[in-house]
């Protein structure tokens, strides 16, 4: 179609040149879609399943009609690509005898050491968990994200010289000082895993966890890894209820689902958002709009607008939730109380910052106010010398094409810090 301005294009956090593959998929050159669409994108099978895909909003044809089905072209491009053997490992000619430590194997970390390994240097991955994939891995549910997608792609940056070392908690059974000065440089790719609490009475009763605590066990299942868990959270046989009304919330609520939970509800504290948005006020801009998943769409409950404001429950276990109805601007709205029966709580309400115990105590590394490292989009260069931040450590909590965006530019311009310039693309 002839759109004028792809506004598609600016959309997308890694620019991926969106009308340009559709153009070549329309004239039946799969294959050079596929070049051009990892000219910009490291891993759009990831970004083709669980991106939002905020191009969509920007879409021309969204204006005034349903936009192009970009995420879905993406995907079926990149499927396509490894069912034919398109894609395939691209080791570097020559090697620069430069040594590069990336602490974190999430989006951000893995982009960043692809684009690194493929032009010489040696990049070695730390990853606290079993296995590379980050919140990829432990964070996202299966029925979004199968694991053998992230396991096809460790395959390939393996054979690209990519150094993976797995169950090694940087900050504590290894020295982040003694990681930067056995390297060339470090790129801090950890993410931001600190959750938000909900300080209130009752907080203390068990039963209530962090979502992705819950996530994380649950993925560990599936994949059969071997995992002894302090306290197992399952929702098998009870009242779940979920706190916070984001993606996690929603992965929640699957999952609990698939455990056979006895009824889910999912609270959230802002009033519901429209179903519709209005476009002539909102494109192209991302629309706040009722937003309902395929988890969602197979039961439990949603309600907007409620405040919890305490806990309660017998022999130090929590059995009910107590809430109250707010007004659009958060307040209690009086004689709305009401209470919720409540046998496993799961705290979904984001994320406040990087953890800070562990690698970054080691450094008088500086921190903004929200609590992220401190690393500008021009360098990623942090206070502290030849370290490097990228992703949601950097940024604060985002989505995966975030961090691969970010990921991608901390690769340059480490390269540049290296050796003065780069060939890498911003």
């Amino acid at each position: 179609m002839d759109c004028g301005i792809p506004y598609c294009h600016p959309a997308c956090p890694v620019n991926n040149q969106i009308p340009d593959w559709n153009d070549l998929i329309y004239r039946g050159k799969c294959r050079e879609a596929l070049r051009n669409l990892l000219s910009t994108n490291n891993f759009p099978e990831f970004t083709g399943r669980i991106c939002p895909a905020p191009c969509e909003a920007a879409c021309t044809l969204n204006l005034i009609d349903a936009a192009v089905t970009i995420k879905t072209i993406e995907c079926a491009i990149v499927d396509r690509g490894w069912r034919e053997g398109w894609i395939t490992p691209e080791p570097p000619r020559r090697r620069t005898g430069k040594r590069i430590a990336i602490v974190g194997s999430g989006p951000a970390g893995l982009a960043c050491a692809q684009q690194l390994a493929r032009i010489g240097h040696e990049v070695h991955v730390f990853e606290k968990h079993a296995r590379p994939g980050g919140l990829l891995r432990y964070g996202i549910p299966d029925f979004k994200l199968e694991k053998r997608h992230i396991d096809r792609r460790m395959e390939q940056m393996q054979v690209e010289g990519v150094i993976f070392h797995c169950n090694v908690h940087v900050g504590r059974t290894l020295s982040a000082e003694m990681l930067r000065s056995s390297h060339d440089a470090l790129v801090l790719a950890g993410g931001t895993e600190q959750p938000r609490d909900l300080p209130i009475k009752g907080r203390e009763l068990a039963g209530i966890h962090f979502a992705m605590d819950f996530l994380t066990q649950q993925n560990k299942r599936v994949s059969g890894e071997e995992a002894q868990f302090d306290e197992p959270i399952v929702a098998t046989d009870k009242h779940v209820v979920i706190i916070g009304g984001g993606d996690t919330g929603s992965d929640c609520v699957g999952t609990s689902i698939r455990q056979s939970a006895l009824s889910v509800t999912q609270l959230e504290i802002m009033p519901m958002p429209p179903r519709r948005e209005d476009k002539l006020l909102t494109w192209p801009n991302w629309p706040l709009i009722l937003r309902t998943s395929s988890s969602h769409q197979e039961g439990g409950e949603r309600q907007f607008a409620v405040m919890t404001t305490r806990f309660s429950g017998r022999n130090n276990k929590a059995n009910w939730l107590h809430c109250v109805r707010v007004d659009a601007e958060l307040r209690p709205i009086p004689n709305t109380e009401f209470e919720l029966q409540a046998d496993l709580v799961l705290l979904a309400a984001g994320f406040v910052g990087p953890v800070r115990e562990g690698a970054l105590e080691e450094w008088p590394i500086d921190f903004d106010m929200r609590g992220n490292v401190v690393a500008n989009s021009l360098n990623y260069q942090t206070s502290i010398e030849k370290v490097f931040a990228a992703g949601d450590m950097r940024r604060g909590q985002s989505l995966v094409v975030w961090a691969i965006r970010e990921g991608r530019q901390a690769a340059r311009s480490v390269d540049e810090y290296l050796n003065g310039s780069s060939v890498l693309p911003r």
